[in-house]
């Protein structure tokens, strides 16, 4: 079995749809168009990860994903699976341009500063729309947006972002 680290999360099955197993999927991902062609997938349990067999039935505007799995034929059965994660590995995510990352490439990144300043690692990722916001969490706690302007570097294999100082004093929300 692969690690968690090669799984990526697509969507949040929110509950059944209809009587013959459907699945009404919450997309967590900015290409919901992706779901019409996604043929195999992976439910995220406690215990790992099994494969199966998906089928999109419907895409309706940019929140509403009905999918069809495979072994799961009735109402009962797609209630059993509220709440479980649908993921992709790596080898069928869909490719980023340059500059895009994975929410879960960037969670576990150190943050530092121009100055040399280490504001402390990245814990979450809130998507609020016009721009993402980091939540780093060190001896204090930073919000920052995601902006060309403030970002120096960002090594995802590395683990690590560096932010222009300068730019993080105009845009930085810093919480004790």
């Amino acid at each position: 079995m692969k690690n968690a680290s090669e799984y990526l999360r697509v969507g949040l099955i929110l509950r059944p749809h209809g009587v013959k197993g459907t699945v009404k999927l919450l997309p967590l991902t900015d290409d919901v168009s992706r779901f019409s062609s996604l043929w195999e997938a992976f439910l995220e349990r406690k215990e790992g990860y099994e494969s199966v067999s998906v089928r999109c039935e419907s895409v309706r505007g940019d929140k509403e994903v009905y999918l069809s799995i495979e072994g799961v034929g009735t109402r009962e059965d797609a209630a059993l699976l509220r709440d479980v994660y649908l993921c992709v590995d790596r080898a069928h995510a869909l490719k980023l341009p340059a500059g895009r990352y994975f929410v879960a490439d960037i969670v576990g990144c150190e943050v530092f500063g121009t100055d040399g300043a280490f504001y402390g690692k990245v814990e979450a990722v809130l998507q609020n729309g016009a721009a993402d916001v980091y939540v780093v969490r060190g001896e204090k706690t930073l919000m920052f947006p995601v902006l060309k302007k403030l970002l120096s570097a960002v090594d995802v294999n590395e683990k690590k972002i560096v932010l222009v100082s300068s730019v993080l004093e105009e845009v930085g929300l810093f919480e004790n």
